[in-house]
């Protein structure tokens, strides 16, 4: 069913709003809804510049595993670095993945391969670092990813960020870490079948009539580049939440070209520095959604980034509907978040 024209001028005390892609209802508690400044996070004491227990700042001497893949800067230093996780999820222990049941249930063995992504600098935050930091990240993620997507029963690669205590990072040096594994997660299987239904119904990807319209309307949008637009979903979970979204429809990540990677790379760092700006240095959590490896057609997919601050925590009401809510409307985090450089 269409919305209505009706806008956030009305006088509804709060609105329920739809993604249209995985059709999960969000509330956007208007009569609760509090200015921007007031989500900035309270200082507190940080571990952040502490660097003698570091175990990503000088890896050799933490016992991490051999590099999987490293750069080095001009000097001859290391840039940024990849190794398998030392206390990993999932590990491979075999070229197969053995199943089994018990009774009506059904399992399998936790095999795959778990990454850690990290850059030089423990200080800084992927807001505070260069677009061509940035940018070698994202050229890390998709090396790996064109490497480990060729494994035996690898189906699906996620790439995540964990930012900050309250976003369960262990670490507070920056890293990613790649995770990739034997099955699909429900929650892409939702927004894969969410996408199909759509573009059956509209004969269009609905991520690119997300973009078309945000383009058009511009109350959304905080950045824009040549090849992405970053913006507060209309249907945000959390306040201030961001997506990247490749302009051109691309349902894999690991096709970007290498000018693509950049204009990656500076919307990751600009989408971060606003945050980092406006919020007061928040917890974040952000991943990489992107079409599984397993060899399918996802053509009716759209991949990207998805951004969300750690700005509350579920109550009751989230927990038992699965319905959150947010107390600040995305077209005003929009318009916050795009005035800080």
């Amino acid at each position: 069913m269409p919305l209505s024209s009706q806008n956030q001028d009305s006088p509804m005390i709060s609105e329920l709003r739809q993604d249209i892609v995985t059709g999960d209802w969000v509330v956007i508690a208007k009569a609760r809804a509090q200015k921007p400044e007031s989500f900035k996070k309270e200082e507190e004491a940080s571990s952040k510049f502490s660097t003698s227990e570091c175990v990503f700042c000088h890896p050799e001497e933490t016992g991490q595993k051999k590099d999987t893949l490293i750069y080095y800067r001009d000097d001859g230093e290391w840039s940024l670095r990849v190794f398998p996780n030392k206390f990993p999820a999932f590990e491979r222990q075999s070229n197969t993945v053995r199943h089994w049941t018990e009774g009506p249930y059904f399992g399998m063995e936790g095999v795959g391969y778990h990454e850690v992504i990290v850059t030089r600098s423990h200080q800084r935050t992927y807001g505070e670092m260069t677009v061509e930091e940035v940018a070698e990240l994202v050229d890390a993620f998709r090396t790996r990813y064109l490497d480990l997507m060729k494994r035996k029963s690898v189906k699906y690669i996620m790439i995540i960020h964990n930012h900050g205590k309250n976003a369960g990072a262990s670490q507070p040096h920056p890293h990613c870490q790649l995770f990739a594994i034997p099955v699909i997660s429900p929650g892409i299987e939702l927004e894969l079948k969410g996408t199909e239904n759509y573009y059956k119904s509209n004969k269009e990807c609905a991520f690119c009539t997300m973009v078309n319209w945000e383009l058009k309307e511009k109350k959304r949008v905080v950045f824009e580049n040549d090849s992405f637009i970053v913006i507060t979903p209309f249907a945000s979970r959390s306040a201030f939440e961001l997506w990247i979204i490749p302009k051109k429809h691309s349902p894999y990540f690991e096709r970007i070209t290498q000018r693509e990677e950049w204009d990656f790379g500076e919307a990751i760092q600009k989408a971060m520095k606003k945050l980092f700006l406006g919020l007061n240095d928040p917890a974040i959590n952000f991943y990489l959604h992107t079409s599984p490896c397993d060899g399918r057609d996802y053509d009716h997919y759209h991949w990207h980034l998805e951004i969300l601050p750690r700005t509350s925590i579920w109550a009751g009401f989230e927990m038992a509907t699965g319905v959150e809510v947010s107390t600040i409307l995305p077209e005003e985090a929009a318009r916050f978040l795009k005035k800080q450089n």
